[in-house]
């Protein structure tokens, strides 16, 4: 037992909270069972916010900001007082931390959905593709023909590899357990009332603008990273330049041309959201229209970048250790 007790005391003087431990752990319980069928905590969050809203809508931007904070600052609280309760037992920490990035992040469940899609769509299926598709984006699966479908599930998991992990793991790096769930409830917030419906137009105001700054880091380091591990650097780089200021959304026009840009691909364009038809500027013009096996390449891409943001999170606080020991 000596030595197994000089090895906890060497990782833990590397790792003083056990965040890379606990993000390892929960990203491998991702990948191997993914999200669970029934009882997931986000959904159980967002039950709880719906039962918030039910009890505090009104047409107006105040009400919408104390449906926010009520939700968002609970979870917040909740997480402080679980990362407290065990800061003292590093086995606990960890495995906090652990249980956290497992219910925050939806990489694995994101890759399969899209797949499923693929898979849908190469054997010409397009019912069953038009099915799935409400399981992966809020776009009107009736309106898309099978090139259009393949387009939008390629923006999807670009996009949802921002929010649903990149997103969440930075905060975790740099906040822990309560930045993992903080970030996560406030982009549930924003994919509930954060949209412009007449409902949600003012009361949504507030969520929609706090997920924007939540996300604002992890949408550029996403955007980063997949320049990094795409196979074509110069063109993710030269369509995020050109492109991305002129998407309506200030975090996903980054990520989504630089996916493109990697991929080789042309996203963006015509779309349809319950009705309401927009025609958004396209992404990396010089690129080819997306096919079916772009699924396949975007969900590698996306694995790829995940495994870089947790290696960028872990560095980025060893550094902020190193750097505190040498001006203690």
């Amino acid at each position: 037992m000596p030595g197994r007790s000089r090895s906890l005391s060497r990782a833990s003087r590397l790792f003083p909270d056990g965040f890379a431990y606990g993000a390892a752990a929960g990203l491998a319980v991702d990948l191997l069972v993914g999200d669970p069928r029934r009882g997931h905590p986000v959904a159980v969050f967002g039950r709880a916010a719906a039962a918030v809203e039910r009890r505090l809508h009104h047409d107006h931007r105040g009400w919408g900001a104390l449906h926010t904070a009520v939700c968002a600052g609970s979870t917040v609280a909740l997480g402080a007082l679980a990362a407290r309760a065990v800061r003292k037992r590093p086995a606990a920490a960890v495995a906090l931390t652990a249980a956290s990035v497992w219910a925050v992040v939806g990489g694995t469940t994101l890759g399969r959905e899209a797949r499923a899609i693929g898979g849908a769509l190469a054997a010409g299926d397009l019912e069953v593709a038009r099915e799935r598709l409400p399981h992966l984006c809020g776009r009107d699966p009736q309106s898309l023909d099978g090139p259009a479908m393949a387009r939008a599930v390629v923006e999807s998991v670009a996009e949802n590899t921002s929010d649903a992990v990149v997103g969440a793991l930075f905060w975790g790096a740099v906040a822990g357990v309560p930045g993992l769930v903080g970030f996560r409830a406030v982009n549930t917030l924003d994919a509930m009332v954060g949209h412009r419906s007449p409902r949600h137009r003012r009361f949504g105001w507030a969520s929609a603008r706090l997920d924007d700054v939540a996300g604002w880091p992890g949408a550029r380091l996403t955007a980063v990273l997949a320049t990094v591990a795409g196979g074509n650097p110069r063109g993710a780089v030269r369509a995020w330049r050109a492109d991305a200021a002129k998407h309506p959304s200030p975090n996903a026009g980054p990520v989504e041309a630089s996916f493109a840009g990697a991929l080789g691909v042309r996203l963006g364009g015509t779309l349809s959201y319950g009705g309401r038809v927009e025609h958004r500027p396209v992404l990396n013009g010089e690129g080819r229209p997306v096919e079916v096996a772009d699924i396949d390449r975007a969900v590698r891409l996306s694995r790829r970048v995940t495994g870089l943001t947790l290696a960028a999170c872990v560095g980025g606080r060893l550094l902020g250790y190193a750097l505190k020991r040498r001006n203690a």
